[in-house]
Order: structure tokens, then sequence, then C-alpha cells
């Protein structure tokens, strides 16, 4: 039995985190967060500031950004979404060695229906996709958690090579 015919063996989505960094707290923060909402259908959550940072205006613990973890079909057809806007191209160095993949776009204007508003501004976020395969639970369960076995593990080549067959990526 080959890889291909074991459905163990067949990576999938895990989870799609989209993140939005504005480093300052106040309306461009509620601005990023109805944006963030708008483009994922589900509201998000605040990020803070993990230390202080004189140079930017930043203070520890001081709201700084937001995010939404998508899964399931949500996390589909949003991933779906953001490729085509990226034309479908990433870069090998997008991959980690656990297959997991990030990628950003530049502004929120590009997804369909969201149009330009001179008072709120343009917003770019970054996409971070969770790649695992079936079994993966076993690692994160209370009851009996086990190590995940290396030959089970996902490697960047195995994630490359799910991308280009799903969703017809080019990497580059």
């Amino acid at each position: 039995m080959s890889d291909s015919d074991n459905p163990m063996r067949t990576p999938k989505i895990d989870k799609v985190v989209v993140h939005m960094g504005v480093g300052e707290s106040g309306q461009t923060l509620v601005n990023a967060e109805q944006i963030l909402q708008t483009i994922t259908g589900q509201s998000g959550v605040r990020t803070y500031a993990k230390r202080t940072q004189p140079a930017f205006g930043i203070r520890k613990r001081e709201p700084i950004g937001c995010k939404v973890t998508l899964r399931g079909k949500r996390a589909q057809e949003f991933l779906e979404t953001s490729l085509s806007i990226v034309e479908n191209r990433l870069d090998e160095s997008q991959f980690d060695e656990s297959g997991n993949v990030a990628f950003g776009i530049d502004e929120h204007t590009d997804f369909p229906g969201m149009k330009y508003d001179p008072n709120i501004g343009i917003f770019g976020m970054d996409i971070m996709v969770v790649v695992t395969r079936p079994g993966y639970r076993i690692k994160d369960r209370k009851v009996e958690s086990r190590k995940i076995p290396g030959s089970h593990k996902i490697v960047k080549e195995d994630s490359i090579e799910f991308f280009k067959d799903k969703y017809s990526v080019e990497v580059v």
C-alpha cells in the first residue's frame, strides 16, 4: 500500500490563523478588528505587546493587533481566496520544516467585497497555515497522549506537494 492509498497519510489543513498587527491601540485597532471580522466572518481576539519598545511608542501589555483562527470549511474557503490573491505562488522559504506555511497579503482591499475607505486606510495581514495528518490528535489529548512517530510527521516536502496537488500552487 503506497502513501497515496492510505487515508491516514493524506495531509490536511488543521487551521488557518490570520493576524493583523497595527502597532497601536485605539481606533486603528478597532478598524483592523472590524476588517478582520468582515473578511473572515468570525470575530477575533486582540494580541498584546510582549515588551516595551520606546522607539515605536509601544508599552508592554498594550493591545497592538488582532488575530482569528479558522478551522474546517471556513478555513478551506479563506485559504483558497487568499491563495488566489497571491496568484497561487508561494516561495519555498515560506514553508517551515514542520510543513506549515506562512505568507502575507499587503492590502485588505484585495479581498472580494472590500473597498478602500480613506477614513480607515489600508491594512495588511499575515496568514499562517498549519498542515497535519489524521492522527495528530494523540499528541494534544489529555488522556494517554503520545508522541507523533517520525514516519508520520509532515515535513516541508510533503506540505509543498500537498499545496501543489490540492490548491494548484506554484512553489518557486
